[in-house]
């Protein structure tokens, strides 16, 4: 079987070549490519091998723009030195990983996965796309706090205390969990790509909810949803038909999709 090998660091390629000469001779090396421009042109032009070792972090960028660039139809195994926060995102179907130093027994585990999708005949890598825009979530640094006038106070108000979010003539208003109102000089637009898409959700037009608000959630008329938030809200909270779905994702844990 065809392996292609993505890695920039000499010592780390010898490594993973020995090891797979050493106790895995059905695998073959057939290129061994150091930067995202030469593998973007290698994967074009070329036959789609059968397995890729791939680092992440190569001379020239991430190598997650390799896989935005070409489909590849083969699994990947990431060679990464990602903290184990970042590694769940890799518990994905035709995705491994491997920390560096890579140890032999990492090595034969991971591919005893990749034997098992090849046999079973799911080898696609449809995920990739999801895995790359969760690791770059991650890495984004979302606000956990503002900072507000109360009064002739200066006062820290911590995201996880606030409810939702309500539109506000061109600002807002932060409502919290206790129920207390307080305007801030920014628009729900402007918040959205602020806070964190796991835990905020853009409802409609006037509401930005915290999960922890969402109290119940009913079936409306003509495929849009009503949802009941806590502290009550004056009127009614809809949701529309063409965000329900990503809205019912996001509620049972789907975060990519909840951020749509």
């Amino acid at each position: 079987m065809r392996v292609l090998i993505i890695e920039d660091e000499a010592p780390a390629y010898r490594r993973l070549s020995n090891l797979l000469a050493e106790g895995h001779s059905e695998l073959e090396i057939i290129d061994v490519l150091d930067s995202v421009t030469a593998s973007i042109k290698w994967l074009r032009n070329h036959n789609s091998p059968d397995l890729i070792f791939s680092d992440i972090q190569l001379a020239d960028g991430v190598s997650f723009e390799i896989y935005k660039q070409v489909e590849v139809s083969c699994p990947i195994i990431f060679t990464t030195a990602y903290n184990e926060f970042m590694l769940e995102a890799f518990q994905t179907n035709g995705i491994d990983y491997l920390l560096k130093p890579i140890e032999k027994e990492s090595l034969k585990r991971s591919i005893e996965k990749f034997m098992l999708l090849k046999e079973s005949g799911s080898t696609s890598t449809a995920s990739v796309g999801d895995l790359i825009q969760l690791l770059e979530r991650k890495e984004k640094r979302y606000k956990t706090r503002f900072l507000v006038k109360i009064g002739q106070k200066l006062v820290p108000i911590h995201v996880e205390n606030i409810a939702y979010f309500k539109s506000s003539m061109g600002s807002s208003d932060i409502i919290l969990s206790s129920g207390k109102n307080i305007a801030l000089d920014l628009s729900l637009d402007e918040l959205q790509n602020l806070l964190d898409p796991e835990h905020f959700f853009r409802v409609n037009r006037q509401y930005l909810a915290n999960i922890s608000s969402v109290d119940s959630i009913h079936i409306y008329s003509k495929g849009k949803l009503k949802v009941d938030l806590k502290p009550e809200t004056k009127e009614m909270v809809l949701i529309s038909r063409e965000k329900a779905r990503s809205f019912k994702s996001w509620i049972d844990g789907e975060t990519l999709r909840g951020e749509e």
